[in-house]
């Protein structure tokens, strides 16, 4: 079982997008592919908290996925973790803002 379906079974989260599966198959392809994703997945969810903060939790986990065995991979994750979790912290307010971190938390 993915890093991702532990923290579903864990938590009984319910995924809104297949973020997950998306960047397992861009980082297949490598870095360049995985930030383009990411960048193309990054502008679409700006526009929905839920698939913003699943985007979040995604590159969070992709980062825990891969820090012992991929340390470029996972410093990449990091930074598009950062990049997403930082643009959600200063521009989701009132109740998308409050789901966001309770979710995330």
């Amino acid at each position: 079982m993915s890093v991702f379906g532990n923290f579903m079974e864990m938590t009984g989260y319910k995924p809104v997008t297949n973020l997950w599966d998306m960047f397992t198959i861009a980082e297949k392809q490598g870095e360049k592919a995985l930030e383009d994703f990411f960048g193309k997945a990054f502008e679409k969810c700006k526009t929905n908290f839920l698939e913003m903060t699943e985007l979040v939790i995604v590159t969070n986990h992709k980062i825990w996925e891969y820090y012992k065995t991929d340390e470029p991979l996972a410093r990449l994750y990091n930074s598009l973790w950062e990049k997403c979790d930082l643009w959600a912290i200063e521009n989701l307010k009132g109740d998308e803002l409050e789901y966001f971190v309770s979710t995330t938390d």
